[in-house]
C-alpha cells in the first residue's frame, strides 16, 4: 500500500518536459478546450476585457453521426474558481455559444474592441456549395485552410450574461449571418483596428486566385488595398497603436510563409490609404506564419517550424519588431512535441493563449488533437531572456 501511496505522490509531484521548459516566462498553463467536447479547436482570440474568447472548433458529433467539416465558431467566458480563487483559471465556463450558422465554413474570430459582445469571424453562412478554390498548403501537405468563394466578414451581438450564469445546454445556438460588407470571392481573416473603425481583412480575387490585404470602413463604404504583392498576403493584425500592421506572406511561392510589418500611411481624413513602408521580420527556409503584437509593440509571437523542420513541427517564437536588422532578435518560447502555433496576447498581455497538440492522446494510436491552452506570460521574465539573446548589431532606425 505505501508502494502505490508513493508512486502516485510521485505521479503527482511529476510535471511535464515543456512546462519546465516554458518556464518561467509561461506559466500556469490550462487547457481550455478539451476533447470530450471538440474533436479539434483553434485560433482564438480574446475579447478586449480578456473575459471571454471567440474560438473555431469542430464538435464532436452525437453517436452515430459523422463530424461537420468544416469549423464551427464559438463564444464562452474563460472560467474562473469562485469564489475560493478568482485569480485561477480552470478553463471555458459550461456556457459555450455557438455563433456560427450550423453547416458552415468559418475561420477566423475577432472581438470589437470597445465592446466585448460583438464579434467578426469569416462565415459562408451556408454551407459552401461551389467547390474550394485551393488555398494554402504548409509545406507537410497535412493543414491546409481553403478559400471558399462565398466566404463573408460577419459580425453581430451576443448575449452571453454574466460569468458563472450556469447554461444547461451544451451549446447554446446565437447564430450571427449578417454581413459587414458584400463583395464577390473569399473575404475572411479580417480584424478591427484598435479604434474600431477600420476592418483589415484578406481578399481572394475570384478573377486572378491572388490573396491581397484590404481596408475598408463599413460606415462609409470606404475600400483600399493595403498590400497587393504577388503570391499569398494574409493573416493580418493592426498594431496596438494603429500605425503599423503584421502579416503573413508567400511572396516566392513556394509555401514558405515569412513575417511582414508594415507602416501604413494616411489620408487627409485620418484613413489609412497604404503603406509607407514594409519590413520583412524573416527570410528563410522554414514555415513562419500567425503574428500577432505584443500590447508593447516591441515584439511579434509567431510560429514557424524552424525548431524542426524535418518533423513539421511548429512551436512559438517571438521576434523583435522595433529595431531595423538583417537579423532581428528571435526567442522560442514552447516546448512540447506535435504543433503549436497561432499564439495571441491579451489586452494586457498578462496571458498568451494559443493552439497545442500538447494534451493527452485519446488513443495510443493517435496524436493528440489540437486544442486552445492559455498561459501566464511574465513579461520580465521574457525581457531577460529575451535581451540575453545573441543577434548582430541592430541599427538605429527604430519602429513602430
Amino acid at each position: 500500500m505505501s508502494f502505490v501511496l508513493a508512486a502516485i505522490a510521485s505521479a503527482a509531484l511529476a510535471q511535464p518536459e515543456w512546462q519546465a521548459l516554458e518556464a518561467p516566462i509561461l506559466t500556469d498553463h490550462v487547457q481550455l478546450t478539451k476533447p470530450d467536447l471538440f474533436i479539434k479547436a483553434g485560433e482564438a482570440y480574446f475579447a478586449p476585457d480578456g473575459s471571454r474568447i471567440v474560438f473555431q472548433a469542430t464538435p464532436v458529433p452525437p453517436l452515430g453521426q459523422e463530424p461537420t467539416p468544416h469549423y464551427e465558431m464559438f463564444v464562452s467566458f474563460i472560467g474562473r474558481n469562485f469564489p475560493d480563487n478568482p485569480e485561477t483559471l480552470t478553463g471555458l465556463t459550461s456556457r459555450i455559444i455557438q455563433v456560427s450558422q450550423p453547416g458552415s465554413a468559418n475561420t477566423c474570430g475577432w472581438f470589437h474592441p470597445l465592446d466585448s459582445d460583438i464579434v467578426l469571424f469569416g462565415s459562408t453562412i451556408l454551407p459552401p456549395m461551389a467547390p474550394d478554390r485551393a488555398g494554402y498548403q504548409r509545406d507537410s501537405g497535412r493543414y491546409r485552410w481553403q478559400f471558399p468563394a462565398e466566404t463573408e466578414i460577419v459580425a453581430g451581438s451576443i448575449n452571453l450574461g454574466k460569468n458563472n450564469q450556469p447554461n444547461t445546454d451544451s451549446f447554446e445556438q446565437q447564430p450571427i449571418t449578417a454581413p459587414l460588407f458584400i463583395e464577390p470571392g473569399y473575404s475572411a481573416e479580417g480584424s478591427w483596428s484598435p479604434d474600431g473603425k477600420f476592418v483589415l481583412y484578406t481578399w481572394v480575387n475570384p478573377e486572378t486566385g491572388d490573396a491581397d490585404i484590404y481596408l475598408r470602413q463599413p460606415d462609409t463604404g470606404y475600400v483600399t488595398p493595403i498590400v497587393e504583392a504577388e503570391g499569398y498576403d494574409g493573416g493580418p493584425f493592426f498594431s496596438p497603436d494603429g500605425h503599423w500592421i503584421t502579416y503573413r506572406s508567400d511572396r516566392k511561392g513556394n509555401n514558405l510563409l515569412q513575417i511582414f510589418i508594415a507602416e501604413l500611411s494616411f489620408d487627409d481624413l485620418g484613413r489609412p490609404d497604404g503603406i509607407k513602408r514594409e519590413i520583412q521580420l524573416t527570410d528563410n527556409d522554414f514555415v513562419n506564419w500567425g503574428p500577432f503584437w505584443h500590447p508593447s509593440g516591441a515584439f511579434l509571437i509567431y510560429s514557424t517550424n524552424e525548431a524542426a523542420p524535418e518533423t513539421h513541427n511548429y512551436e512559438v517564437f517571438a521576434i523583435d519588431a522595433r529595431a531595423v536588422t538583417d537579423n532581428p532578435r528571435r526567442l522560442r518560447l514552447t516546448h512540447a512535441e506535435g504543433f503549436d502555433g497561432l499564439p495571441v496576447f491579451n489586452a494586457d498581455g498578462s496571458m498568451m493563449m494559443w493552439t497545442s497538440q500538447r494534451g493527452p492522446a485519446l488513443s495510443a494510436d493517435e496524436r493528440p488533437s489540437s486544442q486552445v491552452w492559455l498561459a501566464r506570460f511574465n513579461f520580465e521574465a521574457f525581457i531577460a531572456q529575451f535581451s540575453a539573446v545573441d543577434t548582430e548589431e541592430a541599427s538605429t532606425d527604430a519602429h513602430p
